[in-house]
């Protein structure tokens, strides 16, 4: 079975950086910030699996998809966005600022800062799937360059293919440990408001100082980058399904779902969404 979806999965060979649109693409000083930043959070994402490998240790399930499929899956990520980032913006020194992100990054991947338990930690691995799919869905329709519409539809269906792996890992704690919907919301909640954390600041940090050096102290300068790559994925984000991404592990009664649906949507613009 492991076989057969490596097989399946899509490789970087399948697509052709040839057919990149440059004219569409390359003036787009925003688009270079999310498809770079996005390159970096990727690309070491094998800390945070080294992380996730010790916490869920003795269940080999749960190891062994994350080293032979989620692990691979993400640097492919990694891999392909920064062959589109050196196709598009050949000058940008990727691996000079990677190495000065990765040297940062690595001070936040650490165990202790998981949740307290393993079925809140699946909670929290669910909330950030959700993250990452509408992250790449609203990067693929903020743009009609096609190879970037294809790379980003592809990375979010990966996503979303993670989360059904770690929702069926949460049910599977949440029943062991008897987890009451209170303490699930509370991480769904408290992994929300922290989306938008040093992750994304760190590679913005990190792109700026190579990309613009002059302007890599200027804390209102980089703000104004975030908000602007936050507006655009605000702008052609799809509510309904992050929505529904989000409420999952509650595993509401259909009429609770329909009575708490507005505040939480409410929530989501000025938590997840601002």
């Amino acid at each position: 079975m492991a076989s057969q979806e490596a097989d399946q999965h899509w490789k970087i060979e399948d697509l052709d950086f040839s057919r990149i649109a440059l004219d569409r693409v390359r003036p787009d000083e925003n688009l270079f910030y999310l498809v770079t930043s996005a390159s970096f959070v990727e690309s070491g994402s094998d800390l945070y699996t080294h992380n996730l490998v010790d916490f869920f240790r003795g269940d080999d399930e749960v190891t062994d998809w994350l080293s032979n499929h989620w692990e691979l899956e993400e640097l492919q990520h990694g891999r392909a966005l920064r062959a589109y980032v050196r196709h598009v913006w050949p000058e940008f020194e990727w691996d000079v600022a990677y190495q000065g992100f990765l040297e940062e990054y690595a001070t936040y991947c650490k165990v202790e800062l998981l949740a307290p338990t393993r079925a809140l930690e699946m909670t929290a691995r669910c909330v950030v799937e959700t993250g990452t799919a509408t992250y790449y869905r609203a990067m693929a329709r903020c743009t009609d360059e096609p190879v970037l519409r294809d790379l980003a539809t592809r990375i979010a269906t990966d996503e979303v293919n993670h989360y059904k792996h770690f929702y069926r890992f949460f049910r599977r704690y949440r029943e062991q440990e008897k987890l009451g919907r209170l303490r699930v919301m509370g991480t769904i909640g408290r992994r929300t408001l922290e989306l938008k954390s040093e992750d994304a600041d760190c590679a913005i940090r990190h792109v700026v100082k190579t990309r613009s050096p002059g302007r890599a102290t200027d804390t209102a300068y980089v703000q104004q980058l975030s908000a602007d790559m936050n507006s655009t994925i605000r702008t052609n984000l799809n509510p309904g399904h992050t929505l529904k991404m989000l409420m999952r592990p509650l595993e509401l009664p259909a009429k609770v779902q329909t009575v708490i649906q507005y505040p939480i949507m409410q929530f989501m613009r000025h938590v997840f969404l601002r």
